[in-house]
C-alpha cells in the first residue's frame, strides 16, 4: 500500500498457536469457534505479522515475530511454523537485515520481539538488524525486566538485553513522532505501555494494531483478550480507536489474523464490521 510518500507491506515470520479461550477471554467458545476453529489442542492459527514501512529513504520494520531462537519445547507448545520466516519475507522485497534502519517494538513479548536478536556463529546472542535503532516504550522496556509469574512465559530476555549492551536501543516516554509521518501512539491494555505505529502522509493514515485488536474476529468490543493485563484499559482504547479509524478512513492492519491483513471499518447493522483489502506483497 502507497501512502504518499510511505510504502507499507505485511510482512510474516510464519505461523503459530494460541489457546483460544485465552485469545477470547469471556467470550464462550461456541461463538469463537465459529470464525477462529481450534485444533485438538483447543488452539487457534494465528499470523506472526511484520509491517515493513520505506520512507525518507528508510527501511523500518515494525515488530521482528518470534525469530529462531525458540527452544524445541516451546516451538511446540506454541506449533510455531516459520515458514516463510521473516528473512525470507523480507528477501522477496530483495532486502535484508542489513538494509533495516529502524525497528519499533509494539510491547516485548515473544511473538513480537523475538526476531530482534538471534544466535550468530560464536553462540553469542546479538542485534538480528545491526545498522538499525530499536525503539520502545521505557515503562515497557522496564515491565519486560521485572520478574511477575502473570508474564514469566511472555517475556524471554534475549529478545531484548541485548540490544542495550549494543548501544542501539531507544526509550520512548510516550506518544512521540519517529520519522516524519510515522508515529507511535501508546495504546495500553495488552500491557500497561503497549503501543501502535501510526502512518500518515498526504491526508491518509494507517494504524498497525499489535495486540490491541490482533485480528479482524476481535472488532466486537466484548472480544478481548484473557493475555491482557488491564481488560477494561483494553475496551476503552479499543473503543476510542475503532472511532477515530471509522470517522477519519484509518486503514487497520491486523499483526495476527492468518487470512485478512488490513482492512477499512463499515457499519454493519450498527456495529464494526471490516471491508478488506489486499496488500499487493500478499
Amino acid at each position: 500500500m502507497r501512502f504518499g510518500q510511505i510504502e507499507t507491506h505485511t510482512l510474516t515470520d510464519g505461523l503459530f498457536r494460541l489457546d483460544g479461550g485465552a485469545m477470547f477471554g469471556i467470550v464462550p467458545k461456541p461463538l469463537w469457534e465459529k470464525t477462529n476453529p481450534p485444533d485438538d489442542r483447543n488452539r487457534v492459527r494465528m499470523n506472526l505479522g511484520v509491517l515493513l514501512i520505506r520512507a525518507h529513504g528508510k527501511n523500518i520494520l515494525v515488530d521482528t515475530g518470534a525469530g529462531g531462537k525458540m527452544e524445541p519445547k516451546w516451538q511446540e507448545i506454541y506449533a510455531l511454523e516459520r515458514r516463510p520466516n521473516l528473512e525470507e519475507s523480507l528477501a522477496k522485497l530483495r532486502l535484508t537485515p542489513n538494509d533495516i534502519d529502524i525497528v519499533i517494538n509494539t510491547h516485548l513479548h515473544f511473538d513480537h520481539a523475538g526476531g530482534n536478536t538471534f544466535r550468530d556463529v560464536d553462540g553469542q546472542i546479538v542485534p538480528t538488524f545491526p545498522k538499525a535503532r530499536y525503539f520502545v516504550q521505557k515503562g515497557e522496556w522496564d515491565w519486560a525486566h521485572t520478574k511477575h509469574e502473570r508474564t514469566q512465559y511472555a517475556y524471554f530476555k534475549d529478545d531484548f538485553s541485548p540490544l542495550e549492551r549494543s548501544g542501539r536501543l531507544t526509550l520512548l516516554k510516550g506518544d512521540e513522532e519517529i520519522l516524519g509521518g510515522i508515529r507511535v501512539l501508546v495504546t495500553p491494555g495488552h500491557t500497561e505501555f503497549h503501543q501502535c505505529a501510526l502512518v500518515e502522509s498526504e491526508g491518509q493514515k494507517a494504524i498497525f494494531l499489535g495486540d490491541l485488536i490482533p485480528m479482524v474476529s476481535h472488532l466486537p468490543y466484548p472480544y478481548v483478550m484473557g493475555y491482557d493485563l488491564f481488560p477494561l484499559k483494553t475496551l476503552e482504547t479499543k473503543k476510542k480507536i475503532l472511532q477515530q479509524s471509522y470517522d477519519e478512513h484509518w486503514l487497520l492492519i491486523f499483526q495476527h489474523d492468518p487470512d485478512t491483513s488490513m482492512g477499512y471499518l463499515k457499519k454493519a447493522d450498527g456495529k464494526f464490521a471490516l471491508e478488506a483489502v489486499r496488500d499487493a506483497t500478499d
